[in-house]
């Protein structure tokens, strides 16, 4: 199973949410997708969804999912890492009004150098992303944890 989460932000994920809701439409994604649409507009059509899930869901969602595909929350990031799941992140940008500015987009290029996750920073490369995070192996999640969180701490801390 495939987990989609965009976050809690107040701004919609839309771009996200239709992408891999027509990649499921097309036959590209052929497994099980859930996704948490936060505020998002768009509806899927061809994969299961709701807006919001309780933490107790959410963690449930987390342990079955094989890949994670999420905006580039470093919670929910670091979250899946470690439970040792492929993540796939896709940030939210500022030029499609889905944040106020593109730290997201930073923290997915400083993460992704290290190989601890794929990155995929526009929707139209998502299929590509799926197929190397399905073919990949990320070994270094479980070895690296360390250093993966105080990179991510350092970099939070320019903000």
């Amino acid at each position: 199973m495939i987990f989609v989460t965009v976050g809690s932000q107040k701004f919609p994920f839309d771009r996200l949410v239709q992408r891999v809701d027509e990649l499921a439409g097309e036959g590209i994604i052929r497994e099980e997708v859930i996704i948490q649409t936060g505020a998002c507009r768009y509806r899927p059509r061809h994969c299961r969804y709701q807006a919001y899930f309780d933490r107790e869901r959410f963690e449930e969602l987390l342990e079955r999912c094989s890949i994670v595909i999420t905006h580039g929350g470093a919670g929910t990031i670091v979250t899946a890492l470690r439970r040792q799941k492929k993540v796939i992140v896709v940030p939210r940008l500022a030029r499609y009004g889905e944040h106020v500015d593109d730290h997201q987009l930073q923290l997915m290029e400083a993460l992704g150098k290290q190989g601890q996750l794929c990155p995929c920073p526009e929707t139209g490369r998502l299929a590509e992303a799926l197929e190397e995070a399905g073919s990949r192996s990320y070994n270094g999640f479980r070895s690296n944890t360390e250093g993966f969180l105080a990179s991510v701490e350092e970099y939070l801390s320019t903000l």
